[in-house]
Order: C-alpha cells, then structure tokens, then sequence
C-alpha cells in the first residue's frame, strides 16, 4: 500500500510519533512537524488547530490500539492463564511491530502533566491495569494460580517487565526479540505461581 492511500492528517499523526520516539516529548512542534513532513507550519493548522490538538490524535491513536488489544483478549475462549499470556504476547507484538508508538507508554508521566492529554492517557492505561487484574483474579478464582503474590502485585511485576523490556530497548541492541524476552519473563512467572493441583 503506497503513501496516496494514507491521509496527510495521518501522516502528520505518525510523523509526531516518530518525533516522539526520536527526540522525545518536549520537541514535538509545529515547526518540527513541518520539518519532518517538508510541509509549511501554516498547512498543518489546514488540519490540526495546533500541537496539543496533534497530541491528543497522537494519545487517541494510542488508545484505540490499546482498547482493541483489550478486546480481542477478553473474547479469546481459552484459559485465564492463557488469556494472560496472549495479553502480553499481543502488547510485545505490537510494540515490537511498531517500536515507535512504545514512546507513548515512556512518556505516560510527561501525558499526565498534561491538561489535554492528561484523561485519555490515565484512562488508557486505567483500563489496561483493570484488564489485567481482572485476568489474573479470575485465574485465582479459578483455581490457575495460587495467591503467593496479589492480582495487583502480579499486575506490577508483569507490566514492570513490558515496561523495562521496552525502555531496554531505547538505549541498547538485543539478541532476541521483544516478544521471546517479555513472554520469556511473564511465564516464568505464571510458572512460578502456577497452583498446584
């Protein structure tokens, strides 16, 4: 699929995640922006009224990909453990697939401090931490996993290693994927608090 089919409000929209991802949050700009998509400052505001208009697409893109990654877990007619793993299998996928977008997530406290993005993003990531736990208590209710750790305890430890998987990334080369070393981590960990039947 060539350029023509994707929209210029599109590209302006990855053009800032790629900015992000590259330079971090404090240089997204108009001027930047212009400058990535050899444009005029003046054609951007033809489709965004200004950079935190362009944020919150940016935020926005973010979120819809994280809600349908939500929702195709939760419809998956498998295990809860299993359901665990295809959370994180699917988050390491799309990370990896699209390494820039994980900017987004590194700079969820930056989004926070935001009044226009501050919502979405605490939402966002509200609903990502309620999916989770919500996996893991019905895999304790289940009789999958023990209660060595709490739903939320596990929650922190399993996004812990996405998150520093991800970071590991920013500044170093690894052998192996992002997907073989974070699923490599969580089912060591769900091996590890397995219940024993």
């Amino acid at each position: 699929m060539g350029d023509s089919f994707i929209s210029r409000k599109d590209r302006i929209i990855a053009s800032a995640i790629e900015i992000i991802s590259e330079s971090g949050l404090a240089s997204l700009s108009t001027k930047s922006l212009a400058r990535k998509e050899n444009m005029s400052e003046a054609l951007i505001y033809k489709y965004f009224g200004g950079i935190n208009e362009v944020l919150i697409e940016v935020v926005q893109y973010f979120v819809r990909f994280d809600e349908s990654i939500i929702r195709t877990v939760q419809a998956k007619k498998t295990s809860n453990i299993e359901k665990i793993h295809e959370f994180f299998d699917t988050y390491a996928t799309y990370y990896e697939n699209y390494m820039e977008i994980s900017s987004i997530m590194l700079n969820f406290e930056e989004l926070l401090h935001n009044t226009d993005t501050r919502e979405i993003i605490a939402e966002c990531m509200q609903k990502r931490n309620e999916c989770l736990v919500n996996l893991i208590e019905d895999a304790m209710e289940a009789g999958e996993i023990d209660r060595t750790f709490s739903a939320d305890e596990l929650k922190c430890i399993m996004m812990g290693i996405l998150s520093t998987q991800l970071l590991d990334r920013r500044y170093y080369d690894h052998g192996s994927t992002l997907k073989e070393e974070v699923l490599g981590s969580v089912d060591k960990i769900l091996l590890l608090v397995k219940a024993q039947g």
